[in-house]
Parts: C-alpha cells; structure tokens; sequence
C-alpha cells in the first residue's frame, strides 16, 4: 500500500441494493455516499452524493440488471467526481458480511478460501451472506489488485461465553449443524459501546454498556469492559426484540401449531415471523412515528403494539443488567433509538431502582451529536450515540491492510 493510499470504500450487499460510502481515513471524512436499490427489478434506481465537492445529490432511474452493472454504475459515479476506483489513493475495499460463524472473530482479507467458509454459512444466513458474496465477487473483477476485506457483523459478538452462546438443545445436534446464538448488529454495538464509554471519559475496558440498537430490525447487547458478554439475536437475526417486521421471541412450539392447526408450511412460517410480525403485524406500521401519531389520535391497536415493543425492551435492560452485575450507561442507537424520544423514554421509566432515569428536557433535545439525557443524579447513564457502522468498517478495514 502506497503512502497516499488513505481512502477505503465501503460496501453494504443486498439482495437488491448495494449501499457504499467512500471516506478518507485521514480524518475519517466521507468523499461520497449512496445506495443502488432494486437492482434486477423493472426500474432501479441510484442515488448518488459527491459529499467532497458539497455538490447536489444526483438521481437516475434506469433497469440495472444485476450488482456487477450496479458497482460499474457506482465506479462511474465516482469517477465523475475525481474518486475513480482506478485512482492510487484507494487503499482498501471493506465489505459488510452479515453471518461469519465462529471461525471469523475480526475483519479479514478476503481469498478463495474466505470466499468458500462465507459460502459454507449460506444456510445459517440464506438472506444475506448470498448478496454479501456477489457484492465481493464484483469488486474483485473491478480491481483484482486491491485489498478487499470483510467484516463480520457477528464478530463482536464471538466473545459471548459458552452459557451465553449456547441452546440448550442436544450438543451432538447443534454442533453438526452450527446451532448457537451469534448475533448480528456487531459493527454497530461495537461501535457504540466505545463511543459511549468516551462519552463518559472512560477507557471502554473501564465500562459496561448496554447498548440498544433500535431500527427497523433492532438487538441488545450486554458490553462489558468493551467485550460482548450477551446479545438478544441469535442464530439469525429473528430471535430478541420486537422488531419493525420480525416477532422476536416466541414459543418455539408456536410454529408447530402454526403447520398442525393452521396447516403453514415452512416457507409460509418463515415469512409471517419475519415479514408479517413485529410492529407490522400487531398494527399495520412498521414506522414508529406513523405509530406515535397514531397512538396521539387515540388508535388503541397502535399503542398496544407500542406497550408490547417497550415491555419487551424493558425486559432485556433488566436482564442485561442481571448479567453484567455493574451497569455505567444504557445507550440507545440506530433509526429509532437516535430519534424516537417517547421510546427512550417509555423503556427506562419505572426502573429507577435499577438507576435508571431520563431528563425529560434532555430527551427532547434532536441532535446528530452523541449525547447524556439522563438527569446528574442518576447512578446509571443514558446515552444517545448514533451509530457509524459505514465508519466502524472503515476503520476496521484501514487498520487491517495499513498493518
């Protein structure tokens, strides 16, 4: 690697989108950001934001058949910019892989037999790791020269111990076929935890953290001394909180009752877990302001999803502060956690003897900035950090090819 190759370009793979953001890893400074999404469909659509230039957002609508077209698109778009793939000062390719397993405990620069272990864990992650393994493929074609690295949402997470991690299911069963709980959302708790604990002025190996990752898909994890100790998802990402389309924790026994009773099979189960369930299906919204408004105007289903979000959440604090024994901050983060104030303040009122309090004036406050919103008194911070993941990966990636 070069001296003044100090940018890395950082992919998100879906099955029909590609997310990416370029940054200069001087200062951590974003060149440019966008998304491809519909990719395959009829009309796809690629947005694009030269942030280096503080130039306009640009748009186009256009069938984009498959992600080799969309990454050529996304090198043409940053080319128009002067940030060409081509140019010396890219350091790194860094690509988000959801599912890493056990064998994958931090980023790691991607060969064919990376490439065969990511494809070996299709199964525990059929939803993701295919698009995650398209998206790498691609960028290998555009620069087979470059370093390409992936990071493993489930690596933070591998520090769980063997009570944390395991069913209790027959062991010979769940070896043989990769049964455990290894949860997901790592780049983001990872990130969130360090920076609540330097919101604190702490080292993070001085800090537990529970850290609240509410989004349309939404996890807990319980931190200690900057290690994860516990998580809420588990095998995949439907086990936990309740989430914007997913149930999160239920009775097993739930989906035999489902193919007895109701005849489902499995492909139909799978979706009404993770498709129509959650906040979709207890009132129809899977957008926490919708439901706010809704529950403002009266709408009785609308708050009972509410009431059933936040109990649940309240349960994990609880639980996840049994298991770290000490807690120093509650960190709320992601689409709702950041923005959504009646939600903080719903999932910590009446665990004052656990410590817990929230400055009502504070928690009004809408700011981009991490931040307290709980009151000097109480004995248990809490924590507004927006989460970084696009960054968390760059670094991880930059830190990786630099050494």
């Amino acid at each position: 690697m070069t001296a003044n190759a100090t940018r890395v370009l950082v992919l998100n793979s879906g099955s029909s989108s590609v997310k990416y953001q370029l940054l200069d890893m001087r200062d951590g400074s974003r060149l440019a950001a966008g998304l491809v999404e519909r990719i395959g469909e009829q009309t796809s659509r690629l947005a694009h934001t030269p942030l280096a230039t503080g130039g306009d957002k640009r748009e186009r609508e256009a069938r984009i058949a498959d992600h080799e077209e969309a990454l050529k698109a996304v090198a043409d778009e940053l080319a128009a910019d002067g940030l060409g793939l081509d140019s010396p000062e890219l350091a790194a390719i860094g690509h988000r892989v959801v599912h890493g397993g056990l064998k994958f405990t931090e980023p790691t620069v991607i060969d064919d037999a990376v490439l065969e272990e990511i494809e070996r864990l299709v199964p525990v992650a059929p939803l993701h790791n295919p698009a995650n393994i398209t998206g790498i493929r691609t960028a290998q074609a555009l620069r087979p020269d470059l370093p390409q690295v992936a990071v493993f949402d489930t690596a933070f997470h591998t520090t769980m111990p063997e009570h944390a991690a395991r069913y209790a299911i027959d062991v010979e069963t769940a070896d043989a076929h990769r049964i455990r709980r290894y949860g997901f959302h790592g780049t983001s708790h990872a990130y969130v935890s360090r920076k609540t604990a330097e919101l604190l002025g702490k080292a993070p190996e001085d800090v537990n953290v529970i850290v609240l990752h509410l989004g349309n898909g939404a996890s807990a994890s319980a931190v200690a001394g900057g290690r994860c100790v516990d998580t809420s998802m588990g095998l995949t990402p439907l086990e936990g909180l309740v989430m914007g389309t997913r149930s999160g924790d239920i009775d097993p026994a739930v989906v035999f009752h489902l193919k007895r009773v109701a005849g489902m099979d499995a492909d139909e189960i799978d979706v009404l877990l993770n498709k129509k369930s959650g906040l979709i299906g207890l009132c129809g919204d899977n957008d926490m302001r919708e439901i706010r408004r809704r529950i403002d105007e009266g709408d009785q289903q609308a708050a009972l999803a509410f009431d059933i979000y936040i109990h649940r959440l309240k349960k994990y604090i609880g639980a996840y502060s049994a298991v770290l024994g000490r807690v120093d901050a509650v960190a709320f983060t992601a689409g709702v956690g950041e923005n959504a104030a009646p939600v903080r303040e719903a999932a910590v009122k009446g665990l004052e003897e656990l410590g817990l309090a929230v400055d009502a004036d504070l928690n009004s406050v809408r700011s981009d900035e991490a931040r307290l919103i709980s009151p000097e008194y109480a004995r248990v911070a809490v924590a507004v950090v927006p989460t970084d993941e696009e960054l968390e990966i760059a670094n991880q990636t930059y830190a990786l090819v630099s050494n």
